[in-house]
């Protein structure tokens, strides 16, 4: 289990850091969202969205890595069900996405796919 949440965190971390770098303009907005954000205005709610998203996994990662919680259990692999769904969805699109996509953001959803799916299936 720990294995499983330091990966979730570090898988966090980094996704939190690529759209603060997009926001920043360090990394263009063209690289991301499979190069259909028009502009920077429309690239920008966009990587906003995806922090709230990436604090509230890695937030939900740490819960789950105190185990505390042990009456929600249920809850709790639903919730990891959820995210491997979430993410592998977003593996597919980032295949089919920019080089940049290809290349980084598809090994950095891998990563979340497997730390939530270690997740969901540990016995806890």
């Amino acid at each position: 289990m720990k294995t499983a949440v330091f990966m979730g965190i570090i898988f966090y971390s980094l996704t939190i850091s690529i759209h603060v770098l997009i926001i920043n303009g360090i990394i263009p907005f063209t690289w991301v969202n499979g190069g259909r954000s028009e502009s920077f205005a429309t690239q920008l709610p966009i990587s906003i969205i995806n922090i709230i998203i990436s604090i509230i996994g890695g937030v939900f990662t740490l819960i789950v890595g105190r185990n505390i919680l042990y009456t929600y259990k249920r809850g709790i692999i639903i919730i990891c069900w959820f995210f491997v769904v979430l993410w592998s969805f977003g593996f597919i699109q980032q295949l089919f996405g920019t080089p940049f996509e290809k290349m980084l953001c598809s090994l950095i959803l891998f990563l979340g796919v497997i730390s939530n799916l270690s997740m969901a299936i540990e016995k806890r």
